[in-house]
């Protein structure tokens, strides 16, 4: 089976297990879960963080938690060669949600996120495609999440690019 087919498959059998009441994560993963996880660069609760969001909040729909893993596994694959990170950044490595870059506020909270996510660097407490990220891409120019992350991919630490990016979308 692809990865985008199993991928889906895993995120409807996790979402009918968090919808019939089970809420621990830890227990909705077999070991051949865990190692196609661990695969495409995704760990266990960084997953359920999208199902959550979606059987609770309605949204982000499982296509678009497709879109942010393609991103996430792509850049795994193809800048880190498979190897995960050591590293993780936690919530007090995250600028505040009033901080701004370029005066756009929250810009530098979600481009430290979406870096940390491409490189597989979040603490479980934290996860990008949030509530709070959510308003801020629909509020410049409903932005896709997976397109806010390859975008940044593609600027490396330009932070002027992204910014720019983000105010051309809002037209």
């Amino acid at each position: 089976m692809p990865w985008n087919d199993r991928f889906l498959a895993l995120f409807d059998r996790c979402c009918a297990l968090y919808r019939d009441g089970n809420q621990d994560f830890a227990s909705y993963y077999s070991a051949d879960d865990l190692a196609f996880l661990g695969s495409i660069g995704y760990k266990p609760r960084e997953f359920f963080d999208f199902v959550e969001d979606l059987c609770g909040e309605g949204e982000p729909s499982a296509t678009t938690a497709l879109l942010i893993a393609a991103a996430r596994r792509d850049y795994f694959m193809v800048v880190q060669k498979g190897v995960a990170s050591d590293k993780e950044l936690g919530r007090d490595d995250v600028p505040t949600f009033g901080d701004e870059l370029e005066g756009i506020y929250y810009l530098p909270r979600i481009l430290t996120k979406a870096r940390a996510k491409l490189r597989g660097e979040l603490d479980p407490d934290l996860m990008f495609g949030c509530g709070g990220d959510r308003k801020f891409l629909r509020d410049h120019g409903d932005i896709p999440p997976a397109d806010f992350l390859r975008h940044v991919w593609a600027a490396g630490d330009n932070d002027a690019s992204v910014a720019a990016w983000v105010r051309a979308c809002e037209k």
